[in-house]
Parts: C-alpha cells; structure tokens; sequence
C-alpha cells in the first residue's frame, strides 16, 4: 500500500506529532511525506518526497499574527497550481495533519482524505468553546484542510467519537522528569522586548525563554533568551517547574504529563488557541488574554502554586493509527 502523509510546517507541534506517527505508519506500507509551510524548528528525520511554503501564518511580536507578512508571502496563484498538479491519485491512502494542499487536492480530484490531527478534535463540536464567538475563525479550521473523516486528539479523550489523548513525543516521555526550579516559556507571537520588560518583574525564579525572533542566545538578568533548539527545549521543560506558553496543543499537552505547572496565552485572533484556553480553562488552567505589565500577579501565582499531580496520557500511537488503517482500508479508501 502506498501512503501520502502530509504534515503541517506551520508551528512546531504538527511535525513534532509526526516524528512518532511515521514509524507506526511506517509499518503498513511504502510512506510518501509532505511538508508544507515555513515556520517549524523541527528537523523531520524522514525524506520528504514533497516540501512546499504552503499557506502559512507568521508569528507577530504583538500577541497575534503577522497579516502583512501573511499576506505578501502567501500567493494565490501558487497555491492553485500546487493543488491541480499535486499527484494525489497516486496513493492508496491519504493521511493529513492539517496541510491544505493535499487535502484540496484530493478534494478538487474526489480523492479521500482521511485527517489525523488535533483539529479534527475541534470539529467535533464536544469540547468548549470561546465565549466571543468567531464565525471566521470556525470556517478556517473547517475549510483549511478538508477531510473525508476525522481522527482527532484533545487534552481529553473522546474515543466514542474518534479523539483521543495526546501523542507525547518519545523523547519526552523517555526524558528525566525533574524540577530544577527554572520556568520555560514559549510565546512566539511576542518579542523578545515585551517577554523581558514582563518577566523581569518575576525576579525569583529563571525564565528559560525560547525565541523565533533571535538567533543567538543572551541573557538579562534572570531570563536566558535563547533560539528555538527542539532538544535544549525538551531539556529545559522536562526539569522546569512550570510552563508559560500559548495555548497550541503540543506544549501544554506535554506540560500536563509531565505535571508541570502550566500557564498560557492564546493568540489573539486565533480560533484554534482560544479553544484550546477554553478548554484548558475547564480544567482549571489559567489562562492570560495577552501578555503585559498588568500579568504580573498571575505570573506571581504561578509560580508560588502547588505542583499539580501528572495527566496520565498512554502511550497508544500505534494502537491509534493501526485502528486508522485497519478501519480506512476495510472501508475502501
């Protein structure tokens, strides 16, 4: 059987899934992969039969999206020949973490495509939702990667409906889970600026800040800025004692296993992380609208809480994508 799985390059989360999805899939037949989108720190280490800049959003240094850069370094025009031309009908199966242009493609030529993503948790309807209500941000995430059928992962698992717990990457699980003190922090859609002038009023403890906007690592008073490096940040959460970051998926999932504190942001405008929040929020997660000078008391109390006790979230990648499979090719993908 010969396998499409294309992967969303936007963000670090969708690749970082992958890498332990592959093998699993790995194991039912010959694997084609595809990346698109241009803002992941992730060496994939699998050959990519195709790569793309795909549609991609831009992190901004204001708590949200960059609309100009988004803008002008997206093309229409693009994207339409990389659809009709992407050879789709070559495969047997089609797998899809979030990547438009497979999944136009197998829309435009009546292809099926089956998703595999944290997304498809969200169309579910069965998780919370924002309180401010966001019609646009509800049609992107249905329409940007259509799919035939869903299988969804979530903070909370769903298996009646095809959602389950969160894939916790191999090197995180196997990591020495240990509390140095330190917190890590992650907010790429904030400058390096604004997380210090915020975080040097919480002088008690070290912020291990990871940056999209340097290339090189400095350190003011007790924030360490340094580049993203997938490595030195599973090092740096595993012996943290708590978390800051917004509110993506992967993150805080792997926050919540290891039993870290955990703190997030969503990005302004961004549907997905403000459904994210919301749910986290039910689990009683607290949750920032944006980073300012004003955050400080929260900050405060994070980092003067208890530590919570880990989620237990199973290690079942490859119980997950054999039911996948096993379940498409009965049904005649």
């Amino acid at each position: 059987m010969k396998i499409l799985y294309a992967i969303q390059g936007t963000g670090n989360g969708h690749l970082s899934r992958a890498v332990d999805v592959a093998p699993a899939l790995e194991k039912h037949g010959e694997v084609d992969y595809f990346v698109s989108g241009v803002q992941s720190d992730i060496d994939f280490p699998y050959d990519l039969a195709f790569r793309s800049k795909g549609l991609s959003f831009y992190f901004g240094k204001r708590g949200g999206i960059n609309y100009s850069k988004t803008f002008f370094r997206n093309s229409a025009l693009r994207l339409y020949h990389e659809i009709k031309d992407f050879p789709i009908e070559n495969y047997d199966l089609v797998v899809n973490d979030f990547e438009p242009i497979s999944a136009w493609a197998a829309k435009v030529k009546s292809k099926k495509c089956v998703a595999l993503s944290h997304q498809s948790a969200l169309l579910t309807g069965q998780f919370p939702r924002p309180d401010k209500k966001d019609p646009v941000g509800r049609a992107i995430l249905k329409n940007y990667a259509p799919a035939d059928r869903h299988y969804g992962f979530h903070f909370q698992s769903r298996v009646d409906n095809n959602v389950y717990t969160p894939i916790i990457r191999k090197a995180v699980r196997e990591a020495i889970n240990e509390n140095l003190g330190h917190f890590t922090v992650y907010l790429p859609a904030y400058s390096d600026e604004k997380i210090i002038k915020v975080l040097s009023q919480i002088d008690e403890v070290e912020w291990q800040v990871f940056s999209k906007h340097t290339q090189t690592a400095y350190k003011p008073g007790n924030i360490k800025i340094q580049p993203v490096n997938n490595d030195l940040f599973i090092k740096s959460i595993t012996t943290s004692a708590g978390v800051l970051c917004g509110a993506g998926f992967e993150t805080p999932s792997e926050a919540l296993f290891l039993g870290k504190k955990l703190l997030v942001i969503p990005m302004k405008d961004q549907y997905e992380q403000q459904c994210n929040a919301a749910a986290l929020r039910s689990m009683g997660i607290p949750v920032l609208q944006k980073l300012e000078m004003k955050s400080t008391n929260t900050l405060r109390e994070l980092v003067s809480s208890p530590d919570p006790k880990p989620l237990e979230y199973p290690d079942e990648t490859e119980v997950i994508v054999n039911r996948l499979v096993e379940r498409e090719v009965e049904n005649g993908q």
